[in-house]
């Protein structure tokens, strides 16, 4: 059997996982646009920030490809993927045939249509070249505007800081990280940042980027009006999956590549997993595109073992985010703004003196969702909760108690072993 894997992240290394846990012996080629072996995304702004080295950003060993005797075809672009002919073609117009292919190319920075937005200085932030490249920059970078307040510009927001520099960021939203937290969760983030010295503009975004005699962009122009000095701008108002290969092809997508259970698409053979991936959310049973990490190797995992032929069911993805702004850590799952209709029940709890905030979602006496911020470390008991569907009415008014734990399980239930857990 051969298998072709295009990606080199988190769900192509568990795509091959997978096929290797079924087929030791199949041929596995990867293919990859980018020249690295594989690393951590996450790390990104911790490298910018000079937090972590190069060493420290790998996400398996060196040793990996050699291991799990895979042909690594890195710096190697997939252009499309010819589906009659069960092959891919790269951007250098060599072939690749497959038996299986596994579609793991994650998503793509996107970029609104701003005027200006050709100048020099005018970056994106998701990739390790993107970090390197600012790291280089920002001994000659006096300020810099970031335009998006969600999770990637803060990430880029935390890497400059250690650099010095004028930061501000433009958020369309009233509020920073307003898709995974609430009003008041992000207050508390927001407070935090403008005492280290960030500038925050809410509810504007840019209208125009101006160049200066240079090129290179010297100041925006905000839909509010105003005008803000910059010498580096960097766009991070969030991803989309990455279709490119997918395009004029059977293989059917809607925002992402449409996946059943297994993770095979609609066209024989060919799999997706990952950013790139439209699958079922565990809280609504809907197809959704998730873009974090533990869901995309999970997800890579279950399609290399059902393209070796050992089937398992994807049991749905759940929304997760961690941050840490300011040295104040901020974890949320699942659905944190429910609708203002009946059946979700909401319980809170405040410490403005220390930085916590508690806040649970539930629904029929089921967790569905929570926010942490400051004290983080029941995550994992909450998420539990929620993954396994839980009954918390025997114990739901000790949700928000600072020493929450297992003990506070009835006796049948604390013999079970929740068996998913992954904060």
């Amino acid at each position: 059997m051969k298998y072709v894997i295009i990606g080199n992240s988190a769900a192509a290394i568990g795509g091959v996982e997978g096929i290797r846990r079924v087929d030791p012996e199949g041929e596995i080629i990867l293919i990859s646009k980018e020249p690295y072996a594989t690393y951590s995304r996450p790390l990104i702004s911790y490298f910018l920030a000079g937090q972590v080295d190069a060493r420290h950003m790998a996400y398996r060993p060196a040793s990996f490809y050699r291991d799990t005797g895979v042909t690594a075809l890195l710096g190697r672009e997939a252009a499309r993927v010819d589906t009659e002919a069960s092959r891919v073609i790269l951007a250098d117009g060599e072939a690749v045939s497959y038996d299986r292919l596994l579609i793991a190319t994650g998503g793509v920075p996107f970029v609104p249509p701003i005027e200006g937005a050709d100048a020099g200085g005018v970056t994106t932030f998701t990739t390790w070249d993107d970090a390197k490249a600012l790291k280089r920059l920002a001994p000659s970078l006096k300020k810099v505007v970031i335009l998006g307040g969600g999770l990637i510009g803060v990430k880029a927001m935390e890497g400059l800081q250690a650099h010095g520099i004028d930061i501000t960021v433009v958020e369309l939203m009233d509020r920073i990280l307003g898709l995974v937290l609430d009003k008041t969760a992000s207050g508390i983030l927001e407070k935090k940042l403008v005492q280290e010295g960030v500038t925050l503009r809410k509810g504007t975004t840019i209208r125009k980027i101006v160049p200066g005699g240079d090129g290179k962009v010297r100041e925006v122009l905000l839909e509010n009006g105003e005008s803000l000095e910059a010498d580096h701008l960097i766009i991070a108002i969030g991803v989309r999956p990455n279709l490119r290969v997918a395009a004029d092809t059977p293989i059917a997508c809607g925002r992402g590549i449409l996946v059943d259970d297994a993770m095979r698409t609609n066209v024989p053979h060919v799999y997706a997993a990952g950013d790139v991936a439209e699958a079922t959310e565990l809280l609504s049973g809907e197809k959704r595109v998730i873009p974090i990490l533990p869901n995309a190797y999970r997800q890579g995992k279950i399609a290399g073992m059902a393209m070796a032929g050992q089937e398992s069911a994807y049991l749905g993805g759940l929304v997760m985010n961690s941050v840490e702004v300011g040295g104040i850590p901020a974890i949320s799952a699942g659905l944190m703004n429910p609708p203002e209709e009946a059946g979700y029940e909401v319980k809170r709890f405040l410490d403005k003196k220390n930085n916590v905030y508690r806040k649970m979602v539930l629904k029929d006496d089921r967790l569905i969702g929570f926010i942490l911020i400051g004290a983080v470390d029941r995550a994992g008991i909450y998420t539990g909760l929620i993954r396994e569907r839980i009954d918390v009415g025997p114990f739901k008014r000790r949700l928000l108690e600072s020493d929450f734990g297992v003990i506070d399980f009835p006796r049948d239930l604390r013999s079970y072993k929740l068996s998913t857990v992954y904060m």
